[in-house]
C-alpha cells in the first residue's frame, strides 16, 4: 500500500479518496455513561466516519500533586491541577468496552488514544482497528514504539512538536512495525485561534514525510477544517458534544451534533469540489454552450452583398460562426439571401 494511503476499518484514507472525518468524544460525557452513548449516536446520525476515545485514568496521565508544577496557569482549566483535571475528564477504563460494544453497534468505526502502555494492552484486547497518538504524547517515543509495534494504522497529532521531534516519532513509529501512518497538523491551544492554523504546513509535511496528513482542528466552527481538505487534509478530527450549553472540560471548543453534520458534508464538497486540472468542457457545461457569443445576421442582406459591422453582429446564442472570425469576414461577399436572425455559417460567405 502506498504511504499516501492507509486503510481503517476497511475505509481507505489518503489520497484519492473523500476526507474522513473523526469525532473526538474526550472528555463531553461530562462523566455519564448514558451520555457517551446518546453522543456516539448523534455522532453515527451526523455522518462522522469514526469516534475516538481517550484512554486512561488520572494516575496514568501524572501524580496526585499539589505543587505549582501541576497547577494549570490559564486558559480553559485554570487553577486545576493536572491530576484533577483527568480525573474530571477521564473516560474510565470500564466504559471503554461498553462504548467498543455500542460503536460496533452503531456500525461505526472506533478506535482511541491510550496515553501509557496499560491502555495499549486494554484496547488491543478490545481489537482496536487503529491508535491515535496525541500531540502532548508526540515526544513519548517509547509509547509510540509500544503502538507501532501492534501493526496496526497510528495517526499522530504533532502539536507542539519541532521539526526534529516529528522527524524522530515518524522515525520510531516506522522503525517498529507501523506501516501505515499518518500526521495531523495541530495546534495545541483549546481553542486555537485561527490566524495560527498555517494550513499550509499540511502541504509541506505530506512532501516531507510521504505520509497522509490531516488536521487535529480546536479553533471554533468549520471554516479552518473546511479550508484544509484544499490544502491536502485526509483526516479531521473535532471534538463533538451533544450541548455546549452543559460545560464540561472541552465544550468550548466541541461541535454540536448539527454542526458536525455541516463539517461532514462540507469537507466531502470541498474534496470534490477540487476534482482534477483540465481545461475541457465539463459535461455539466454542455447545454450552456449554445448560449456563447457567436457571429449572427441581424439586418436580412441580399446574395453579392458585402457583409459589415451594420448587419452582423456578436450577440447570443452560438450556434453561429465564433466571434474571433468576426474582423476577418467584414467586406466578404454572402451567396445567398439571408434573412436577420439567421446564424453565420461559412456555408454562407463567398470566401475567394
Amino acid at each position: 500500500m502506498s504511504n499516501q494511503i492507509i486503510k481503517i476499518d476497511g475505509t481507505y484514507i489518503g489520497k484519492g479518496h473523500p476526507p474522513y472525518v473523526i469525532a473526538e468524544l474526550s472528555a463531553n460525557h461530562n462523566g455519564s455513561l448514558e451520555r457517551a452513548l446518546k453522543t456516539l449516536e448523534a455522532i453515527k446520525s451526523s455522518g462522522a466516519n469514526a469516534v475516538k476515545l481517550q484512554t486512561y485514568t488520572p494516575d496514568t496521565m501524572t501524580i496526585n500533586c499539589q505543587k505549582e508544577d501541576f497547577i494549570v496557569k490559564g486558559g480553559l482549566w485554570d487553577g486545576y491541577s493536572l491530576y484533577d483535571l483527568y480525573k474530571w475528564a477521564q473516560t474510565p477504563f470500564e466504559w471503554q468496552k461498553v462504548l467498543f460494544d455500542k460503536a460496533r453497534q452503531l456500525d461505526m468505526t472506533c478506535f482511541s488514544t491510550p496515553f501509557d502502555e496499560t491502555a495499549v494492552d486494554l484496547l488491543e484486547d478490545l481489537n482496536t482497528p487503529a491508535y491515535k497518538i496525541a500531540s502532548f504524547e508526540a515526544n513519548d517515543l517509547p509509547l509510540i514504539k509500544k503502538v507501532s509495534e501492534t501493526g496496526k494504522p497510528v495517526i499522530l497529532s504533532t502539536g507542539m512538536a519541532n521539526l526534529e521531534e516529528i522527524s524522530e516519532a515518524v522515525q520510531t513509529a516506522r522503525d517498529n512495525g507501523c506501516k501505515e501512518l499518518a500526521l495531523l497538523h495541530c495546534i495545541s491551544s483549546y481553542p486555537a485561534p485561527v490566524d495560527q492554523s498555517n494550513l499550509k504546513t499540511l502541504v509541506d509535511m505530506a512532501a516531507r514525510f510521504n505520509t497522509v496528513v490531516g488536521l487535529s482542528d480546536h479553533t471554533i466552527g468549520n471554516t479552518t477544517a473546511i479550508t484544509s481538505v484544499a490544502l491536502g487534509a485526509s483526516i479531521i478530527e473535532k471534538h463533538v458534544t451533544l450541548d455546549r450549553k452543559e460545560k464540561g472540560p472541552d465544550s468550548e471548543f466541541s461541535l454540536e451534533p448539527d454542526e458536525l453534520s455541516h463539517l461532514c458534508q462540507s469537507a466531502k464538497d470541498a474534496w470534490a469540489a477540487l476534482g482534477c486540472s483540465g481545461y475541457e468542457t465539463k459535461p455539466a457545461e454542455v447545454n450552456s454552450i449554445k448560449f456563447r457569443r457567436s457571429l449572427y445576421v441581424v439586418k436580412d442582406i441580399s446574395a453579392g452583398e458585402k457583409l459589415s459591422e451594420d448587419n452582423i453582429r456578436r450577440i447570443r446564442p452560438g450556434f453561429g460562426l465564433a466571434p474571433k472570425h468576426f474582423f476577418s469576414i467584414i467586406g466578404k461577399t454572402v451567396k445567398i439571401d439571408i434573412k436577420a436572425g439567421t446564424a453565420l455559417a461559412w456555408s454562407l460567405i463567398d470566401n475567394d
